[in-house]
């Protein structure tokens, strides 16, 4: 077991050993010293700003840009890009240095004939549009009334399959504020405590060789199409969308790292060929251009 792993195992027992602490003090006689309780929490922060500072400096020199493939066909639109910040998602751990992640976008209508056919007698329903995040009501939604619920996702490069997980769970979203501040106070902090696994929920890791790994996260229950130890072939697709783990809508979280185990992983930071890295905001469409059309304010940094 290496340092990094050792420290990041250590910071979760603090942790766990801190609520056992504070549970127990409501029953002890006499009870725990309140300094005493403190203790393990004191030593899980010290431990994560140790580790954070071996990623941060790694992040000063980072490796070369890796070109792969886009993970998805389509048009969706790009959130908490590393094309605006480093790390794009806030933190250097669990090889988010250069995370990003995307949503899908319905596929515009096409223009009216000069002189339109009648309209037949039932009402006509166009692509679903992205659920915007709503302050109050309704609190969550359910998934399918995501437009990137299902979608497939594809291999970014030639590989082979290193780890595939596809049991938990699809929550409903957690794209208004009740539902935004029981995920950021109580469900994230309990993920936290559980391990990379619990955050990124269903997740896969390719090994596109080189010391270069892809990893895709928060995918569908039970939509793998992949095995570990399989190699594949880019473009192939490897499972769907879905809203596994910390996340607060159906989306695809997706970064290249240096080791497939999260827990020491370095970001890598990547180029998608024929797209680059869209910018918060920017809509694309896979094998194209992005077009740089700009979502709400209140739509963007509300993903993770």
């Amino acid at each position: 077991m290496s340092v990094r792993k050792a420290v990041m195992v250590l910071y979760r027992v603090c942790w766990i050993t801190f609520f056992a602490m504070v549970v127990l003090s409501l029953f002890a006689h006499p009870p725990f010293p309140y300094w005493l309780t403190w203790v393990p929490a004191a030593a899980a922060i010290a431990l994560v700003l140790a580790a954070g500072r071996k990623a941060r400096s790694a992040a000063a020199d980072p490796r070369p840009v890796v070109e792969v493939e886009p993970p998805v066909s389509g048009r969706w639109t790009a959130l908490n890009s590393p094309a605006d910040k480093v790390p794009s998602h806030g933190i250097h751990g669990y090889g988010q240095t250069y995370a990003i992640d995307i949503v899908a976008e319905p596929e515009p209508e096409p223009e009216p004939e000069p002189e339109p056919e009648p309209e037949p007698e039932h009402e006509h329903e166009g692509a679903p549009s992205r659920p915007k995040f709503r302050r109050l009501w309704p609190i969550a939604r359910r998934n399918h009334h995501f437009p990137a619920f299902g979608a497939p996702l594809l291999a970014v490069a030639d590989g082979t399959v290193v780890y595939a997980a596809d049991g938990r769970r699809d929550h409903l979203s957690r794209n208004s504020l009740p539902a935004l501040v029981y995920l950021m106070l109580i469900e994230a902090s309990v993920r936290d405590v559980l391990g990379p696994g619990s955050i990124v929920g269903n997740h896969l890791v390719l090994d596109l060789g080189d010391g270069t790994y892809a990893m895709y996260a928060h995918l569908r229950r039970g939509s793998l199409r992949v095995r570990v130890g399989e190699a594949v072939q880019a473009g192939r697709q490897l499972a769907e969308c879905g809203n596994s783990g910390n996340s607060t809508e159906p989306h695809v979280h997706f970064q290249l790292m240096d080791d497939p185990d999260l827990d020491v992983a370095i970001g890598v930071p990547f180029t998608w060929r024929g797209i680059g890295v869209p910018a918060n905001g920017e809509t694309f469409t896979a094998g194209g251009a992005v077009d740089g059309r700009p979502v709400p304010d209140s739509d963007k940094a509300q993903v993770f």
